[in-house]
């Protein structure tokens, strides 16, 4: 990363590939109806290009594509080592063109280039590399019966899967889904968030180019209204797996209802409790983590550590050392390679953000730091870190997500109201507790209800052997580790009498 100055990445901006298209079938086609999107450049407002904007018409072919090659055979039917092996030549292309990549998804989205190139391209090659890998691992099984009788449990791939992914990570999410649905023999439809189709889109070629065969992987970009909406309810698609917000996830689960009753996953929105005990081992480095858990990828991150929660006895002390943390968060040019910081994803969300600081004043949060635009003269839609103090759990930026760099400080008195408030919400993705008594960690992380519990770190791992997923309204389903292969997978049982 230090010989790639600024210059390089604007000039690898200036050259990056742009697919507009859809990619159904293995070719690249418009829109039926001929209709596009903008996809916008958050650090300057300006357009990036206009996409092929997918609807049911559209939707209707790549899900045929799917099920005639899933019927086929010839992806479902492949030895799993075979699987496997274009799989790993995939994840090696991806990080062939990592910088490509990278870049594409800094213009897209906002995120600073060198958390695309540190995280978020090495996570999603890895993604496709591990489950590549697990594809000939996953075992049957022989059930116990008496010697009369054979009662096997095989899984089988469900069929045609669609993928619903987000915008603040949108390969890394996209990869979390196709990883372990191709695995294991599905065919996919990929629909990215409008906001940023684009390495999606080219991430196809790199597909077709290790020898995933036509039809088994397709992408639809498109609005989620239209495209989103006319997977959720088409009668063809077999399971459909989401990450996105609460509401949304609603939708789906009535637009299975509505439908075949697809099986759906989802990994919705999150308010984690970041719980710092007056025993608290390290207040430095919980500190460092307490703005980092906040303020990395612009607040836009379903575990963001948006609510903290501090004793009483340590409060004065431990704000002052996270208000020196946050000041290590700048907004900058998210292609300079120094930027920590970088813009949030496109007009509306920056008014949703401003917003919530806003509401925050008047509910009575103390404004520590930050709570306005930053970088307006850029066009861009930059945010300073924000941190609101004095927030009482019945407060809107206590209860809401906000996605974005702001964080609500709340105060306690004690292990059991800790427990209470960060348990009081529709959620349930993370939290973390910092205490040097490992008994209460235990303790505290057995009562907190939420499907990742750190203990004195906060999200320090992308390990794909563990499951991320959540309790309550963050949804169900587990993406990453061999979890994930239940949303993917039938279990058939069959009974042979010898």
């Amino acid at each position: 990363m230090t010989d790639k100055t600024l210059g390089y990445w604007q000039a690898k901006a200036k050259e990056a590939r742009i697919h507009t298209q859809a990619y159904i079938d293995g070719k690249r086609v418009d829109a039926a109806s001929g209709e596009t999107f903008e996809t916008i450049n958050p650090a300057t407002g300006k357009v990036l290009a206009n996409v092929a904007s997918c609807d049911t018409a559209d939707v209707n072919m790549a899900v045929a594509a799917a099920r005639k090659a899933f019927k086929s055979g010839i992806w479902a039917d492949l030895h799993p080592t075979e699987r496997g092996k274009v799989m790993i030549r995939w994840a090696d292309l991806i990080e062939k063109h990592a910088d490509e990549l990278a870049v594409l998804e800094t213009l897209d989205m906002g995120k600073p280039i060198s958390d695309a190139t540190s995280i978020d391209i090495p996570a999603s090659a890895n993604s496709i590399r591990w489950y590549g890998e697990a594809a000939n691992k996953v075992l049957d099984e022989i059930a116990p019966t008496d010697p009369g009788a054979l009662a096997m449990i095989t899984r089988e791939p469900i069929g045609v899967v669609a993928a619903v992914v987000p915008w603040n990570f949108p390969l890394l999410m996209a990869c979390w889904k196709l990883g372990p649905a191709l695995a294991t023999g599905n065919s996919v439809v990929l629909k990215p968030a409008e906001q940023s189709p684009l390495t999606a889109l080219r991430i196809a070629d790199l597909a077709e180019e290790a020898g995933i065969p036509a039809g088994v992987f397709n992408v639809v970009p498109g609005l989620g209204h239209t495209a989103g909406k006319a997977l959720g309810l088409h009668m063809d698609v077999d399971g459909l797996a989401f990450t996105g917000s609460t509401q949304v996830g609603k939708y789906f689960m009535e637009y299975s209802g509505q439908s075949n009753l697809k099986r759906i996953a989802l990994e919705c929105g999150g308010k984690s409790p970041h719980i710092i005990m007056d025993d608290c081992p390290d207040l430095d480095a919980a500190a460092q983590a307490a703005a980092g858990a906040i303020f990395f990828n612009q607040g836009e991150v379903c575990t963001a550590g948006s609510r903290l929660l501090v004793d009483r006895k340590i409060k004065d002390e431990f704000m002052a050392k996270v208000l020196e943390a946050a000041k290590g968060w700048v907004p900058g040019d998210p292609l300079d390679p120094k930027t920590n910081l970088g813009a949030i994803v496109d007009d509306s969300q920056y008014s949703r953000v401003l917003s919530y600081i806003e509401t925050a004043g008047k509910d009575g949060g103390k404004l520590a730091t930050g709570g306005a635009a930053a970088r307006t003269e850029t066009g861009g839609y930059f945010i300073q870190p924000t941190i609101f103090d004095g927030v009482t759990p019945d407060m809107t930026i206590a209860k809401e997500e906000i996605f974005g760099p702001v964080l609500a400080v709340i105060e306690f008195d004690g292990e059991e109201e800790a427990i209470e408030i960060a348990n009081n919400t529709i959620y349930g993705l993370a939290a973390a507790v910092w205490s040097k008594d490992i008994s209460r960690a235990h303790r505290m992380a057995r009562a907190l209800q939420a499907g990742t519990i750190w203990v004195n770190c906060w999200d320090p791992t992308g390990d794909l052997s563990i499951p991320f997923g959540g309790y309550k309204q963050s949804g169900f389903g587990r993406d990453k580790s061999l979890h994930a292969l239940d949303k993917y997978t039938n279990l058939k049982t069959t009974w042979v009498q010898l």
